[in-house]
């Protein structure tokens, strides 16, 4: 079939921005064999090609990445690999499978942890935990007691902030209260996913700006670009955004666009107004109507907010226009003492989310696996979705395979335009009932 949608991003990522320039691998541009294809250089891609080389050295395996690794989705997220669920927006549901992400999610920081040691990946890897905070007294007697609760229950360490406290740690007094817990990492996305890019074993082939044009898994895998062509024996499908136009993936994802910015690093004297405060990550209570927020180890402030409904995965200058001045609100509301400090980068990415929550994950065809529906929390979800997929074609026993297994199926959604109708209700709903976090 032929692959018409794909990410129409801004080809601007602050993450990368900021880094050393870096050379792509070439774009594809003959015809070629292997016995794996990967489709997507992201977390999960990397992933399953560096597990799938561990587990069959003597096969060859090709990676089609359409844009950059690094700057696509998975370079554009907010730099957190986090390690115990949380709600994301005002629903619990991912509370209620909490043992297994706990397992799944830890065990995905150790699998980063081990190939950023072993490859001494430089991608500002830092183990300060994070703080979910909330600004109303609503979402404090909901969400935050509610994630305090389950955390207790997993016997996970956490210690409960109020304003005056944050204050002293943030650096701003926007918030009513927070749960700091201790073993998130912090890094910056962009380039921990270069990283892993550029450190493949062997036996994996990268092209990169090589978007599939046409696929057919019927039989065997072939899939063509623009200038070239693969063919395989195995595919695995790890392009999380675009997933839901092939067969067999048919209304269980829906795409939404999340925006960025990130500021000038701050000067000393700019520092001292917030109190001279170390590295820290946020997430709200309810993240579709709060902001994502860092302060990162340069001294750069990062603000995410807001998201959109895009089925057709592109967003108008009008609206990126409008939501860059929405972050500059929202910087102030929490910074005021920092109106000085200008935005130096802006920018967005796509990502599906299920209904339900659950990921769609497993074998999908005799040849065809898949890794997608990340619902906006990627880097240790996707990582170790990644490696149990990769085990899970190679018929190897792997205890956390039983762990995905129980994260569900996605629920089918309604209809276009009834899901047009559903999704932008529901995302007018969150934001109106968090509306106090803006």
């Amino acid at each position: 079939m032929q692959i018409k949608l794909r990410p129409n991003d801004d080809c601007t990522n602050g993450w990368s921005a900021i880094l050393h320039p870096r050379t792509p691998a070439p774009a594809l541009k003959e015809a070629i064999s292997a016995d794996w294809l990967v489709i997507g250089a992201g977390f999960a891609g990397l992933a399953t090609a560096r597990r799938l080389a561990q587990n069959c050295p003597n096969d060859r395996i090709i990676i089609l990445e359409a844009g950059v690794a690094g700057d696509n989705a998975s370079g554009r997220n907010s730099g957190f690999a986090i390690d115990v669920p949380h709600n994301v927006g005002s629903s619990t549901a991912e509370l209620e499978k909490a043992v297994n992400y706990k397992r799944l999610m830890n065990a995905g920081i150790a699998h980063l942890k081990e190939v950023v040691d072993t490859h001494s990946i430089d991608c500002s890897w830092s183990q300060r935990g994070k703080y979910h905070c909330a600004a109303s007294a609503k979402l404090v007697d909901s969400l935050l007691k509610h994630h305090a609760e389950e955390l207790e229950r997993l016997k996970e360490p956490y210690v409960w902030f109020d304003r005056d406290q944050l204050r002293e740690r943030l650096g701003t007094s926007f918030f009513r209260s927070g749960i700091y817990t201790p073993g998130c990492i912090l890094l910056n996305p962009a380039a921990l996913t270069r990283g892993l890019a550029d450190t493949l074993p062997n036996n994996v082939v990268l092209y990169e700006n090589s978007p599939v044009t046409w696929l057919d898994f019927e039989g065997k895998v072939h899939a063509k670009t623009a200038f070239g062509e693969v063919r395989a024996r195995k595919l695995i499908l790890a392009n999380n955004g675009s997933i839901g136009q092939l067969p067999g993936f048919e209304r269980q994802l829906f795409t939404v666009a999340s925006y960025a910015s990130l500021t000038h690093p701050l000067s000393e004297e700019q520092r001292l107004r917030l109190g001279n405060i170390e590295e820290w990550g946020v997430t709200p209570a309810n993240a579709i109507s709060g902001a994502t927020m860092r302060f990162t180890q340069d001294h750069r402030l990062l603000i995410r907010q807001q998201f959109d409904y895009t089925p057709s995965m592109s967003v108008t200058e009008q609206s990126r226009i409008h939501v860059r001045g929405q972050h500059r609100d929202v910087f102030l509301s929490r910074f005021p003492e920092l109106s000085d400090v200008q935005m130096e980068h802006f920018w967005m990415g796509f990502f599906s989310i299920t209904r339900n929550g659950s990921p769609r994950w497993g074998r999908v065809r005799s040849n065809t696996y898949a890794a997608a529906g990340c619902n906006g929390v990627g880097i240790s979800k996707q990582t170790v979705s990644g490696v149990t997929l990769a085990d899970l074609a190679c018929g190897i026993e792997n205890p956390l395979i039983d762990d995905m297994y129980a994260l569900g199926e996605p629920t089918r959604l309604p209809p276009r335009p009834l899901l047009d109708l559903g999704v932008k209700a529901y995302l007018a709903k969150e934001c109106w009932k968090g509306r106090k976090e803006y």
